[in-house]
């Protein structure tokens, strides 16, 4: 049988400078739900997440912590797993940009809720080359937002993460990545770039349509 690690990709903290969950808060409720691990993605700044680094060793026997970061390209947002952006010189960049620096410093671009509208890449997510997936399964998207990503990932034949898009603890889990095999700190990269995974959407009307 395949192994399966469940991790929600997109999550936030008061770090995020626009809510008050306590990110400890936030890692309980997880674990209690069974997560594998949890990224937080904190908005516009690598360094946000530097609390979770207390954390992960608080909790390393339960779940593991990982930190990414919601970046604003010029044209709206997207997550990057695996490259400190804080220290590229890519504020506010347009997305094609970012992609590039982002591989040139080993990590990898996501783009979030490309259908919700603000702060969203929209078409120009099927015109920017590099990307290593599409965020599917969005926790704070309606349904047909999150439909259109995944028929354009289709499209794209890209495949799509999930994450909760949390800013509030109860709300961590609501989506989240479901990846083949076992995913480590070390091999985390790897993993999304391989593209062996799915996101899943825990929510009831989602379900209907996505079993």
């Amino acid at each position: 049988m395949t192994m399966h690690t469940r991790i929600d990709l997109h999550v936030h903290s008061r770090n995020s400078g626009d809510n008050d969950a306590d990110p400890e808060e936030t890692v309980e409720r997880a674990i209690e739900l069974g997560l594998d691990g949890i990224v937080f993605t904190e908005h516009y700044s690598y360094g946000a997440s530097e609390p979770v680094e207390r954390l992960r060793e608080k909790y390393e026997r339960e779940i593991m912590l990982f930190r990414g970061v919601e970046f604003s390209a010029a044209e709206g947002h997207c997550l990057v797993f695996g490259a400190d952006t804080d220290k590229l010189a890519i504020k506010y960049d347009a997305f094609a940009a970012v992609v590039r620096a982002v591989a040139e410093a080993g990590g990898v671009v996501i783009p979030s809720h490309p259908y919700r509208g603000a702060n969203s890449l929209g078409e120009l997510i099927t015109r920017v080359p590099g990307i290593c997936g599409i965020e599917g399964c969005n926790g704070a998207n309606m349904h047909a937002m999150n439909s259109m990503a995944i028929e354009t990932a289709g499209r794209l034949n890209l495949p799509y993460t999930g994450g909760s898009d949390a800013h509030l603890p109860r709300e961590v889990g609501s989506c989240y990545t479901e990846f083949e095999g076992p995913v480590t700190y070390d091999n985390f990269i790897a993993c999304l770039r391989a593209g062996r995974f799915r996101g899943v959407d825990r929510r009831k009307i989602s379900r209907l349509a996505f079993p």
